[in-house]
């Protein structure tokens, strides 16, 4: 995405533990982690690293990546016929500190039938996606609104990205 929307960047993915604290509202910890995400890749003073964290939140669960297969399904039929919001926590780590903010956007999710969330589990997509589910791939079909940003629902709000970017880069 990042490059498509003309940044230059390269990856420094580095593992971060993510455990949601007691307590901790759910957009308290997305941006908890997207702050954690860019300290463990930040190598330099002169770089701005991003940082970034997705998660879906249903009457205040909040949905990580499924565990397995069946953790998926469960998430599925959560979804089904019901709206839940997606939140992505950002943070630009600079030189002079810390950009640290989030998107949210409305989803509406259309009522899944046990072999269409059988069928999109045995696709693996689901596997490594918030909510079990991807907007940009076979899980499109079963989107039917948002309200915000869809890029934000992919996993990264690009117009927030760049307009903190932008600020931080408009003297060079």
């Amino acid at each position: 995405m990042l490059a498509v929307a003309g940044f230059r960047f390269s990856i420094r993915a580095k593992p971060v533990e993510e455990v949601r604290r007691a307590g901790e509202n759910p957009v308290e910890y997305a941006r908890r982690l997207a702050r954690a995400k860019a300290e463990a890749a930040w190598e330099t003073p002169e770089e701005i690293v991003l940082g970034a964290d997705t998660i879906v939140v249903l009457d205040g669960r909040v949905l990580e990546k499924p565990r397995d297969a069946n953790d998926a399904r469960d998430m599925l039929r959560l979804l089904s016929g019901r709206e839940h919001t997606v939140i992505t926590g950002i943070c630009l780590l600079h030189e002079g500190g810390a950009v640290i903010d989030h998107s949210a956007t409305r989803v509406g999710f259309a009522t899944l039938s046990e072999s269409e969330i059988g069928y999109y589990v045995a696709s693996g997509e689901p596997m490594d996606k918030a909510g079990a589910y991807a907007i940009q791939g076979l899980g499109s079909k079963f989107v039917e609104w948002i309200d915000g940003c869809y890029f934000n629902v992919m996993g990264l709000p690009l117009s927030l990205v760049y307009r903190h970017w932008n600020k931080l880069t408009a003297a060079e």
